[in-house]
């Protein structure tokens, strides 16, 4: 089956200067979206732009850390005089923390979690909903994990905040139905990345998948003729849950 194109829509991709990001903003640009790009790292943001215009794609780059939540709203107010719509945003950024007994945990530990992976994309839903209404066809696809809903010692903090973010990713697509916006969750699992090896050190790489598997998945969820929303794709089970 062909991968859906994407020609002509504005999406917007978090964490898009390495890792997954970097994979699903160089491929949905090849897929014929204008990407912007949001990230921290300006080198690995202009590393990927590099690679869009090598196959003849188009991006704006964000230098953007999600901590900055007013800059998240500069950024709608952004893509509103330059776009005028937003046609799919991609919340892949987020952060691990530590793993830690919940009771040992520092606040500040807490607060950038929460911050990173909750209320900046709850701000990033504020900002650009009405950008999402005005495409008509809008789409949202939000990085979840499994140890949102599999509970075990230890991993408390980061599980917490990918439930909050599902609880909050439902929440908005039943909200959105009426304009049309649709917004769904993509859990990768096990999938070759830096925070994979961070949260499993003596994993061997080499058994896990990379990123790549996961752009057909991430395709579909932004397709102008999606019919899901308010779920969550598992990627290792090739199934809605």
């Amino acid at each position: 089956m062909a991968e859906p194109s994407l020609s002509g829509r504005i999406v917007v991709v978090t964490g898009a200067s390495r890792g997954i990001g970097r994979v699903f903003a160089r491929e949905v640009a090849r897929a014929g979206a204008h990407v912007v790009a949001v990230a921290r790292t300006v080198g690995g943001l202009e590393e990927l732009d590099d690679e869009i215009r090598g196959f003849g794609g188009a991006a704006t780059l964000v230098p953007l850390d999600l901590k900055d939540l007013d800059g998240i709203d500069r950024l709608g107010a952004a893509l509103f005089e330059r776009f005028g719509q937003v046609d799919g945003l991609v919340g892949n950024a987020g952060v691990l923390g530590v793993l830690s007994p919940l009771a040992h945990l520092d606040q500040k530990v807490w607060d950038e979690v929460m911050t990173v992976n909750v209320t900046a994309n709850w701000r990033l839903l504020r900002s650009l909903d009405p950008l999402l209404r005005r495409s008509g066809s809008g789409r949202c696809v939000f990085l979840t994990s499994g140890a949102a809903r599999r509970l075990r010692a230890f991993w408390g903090l980061y599980s917490v905040s990918k439930a909050a973010l599902e609880a909050m990713v439902v929440t908005y697509a039943q909200e959105g139905e009426i304009a049309g916006v649709k917004a769904n969750l993509l859990s990768p699992g096990p999938i070759r990345t830096a925070m994979r090896a961070k949260a499993m050190p003596g994993e061997d790489p080499d058994t896990l998948d990379p990123p790549e598997v996961l752009v057909p998945a991430l395709l579909r969820l932004l397709a102008p003729d999606l019919a899901e929303s308010g779920r969550i794709w598992e990627h290792r089970d090739q199934a809605w849950v």
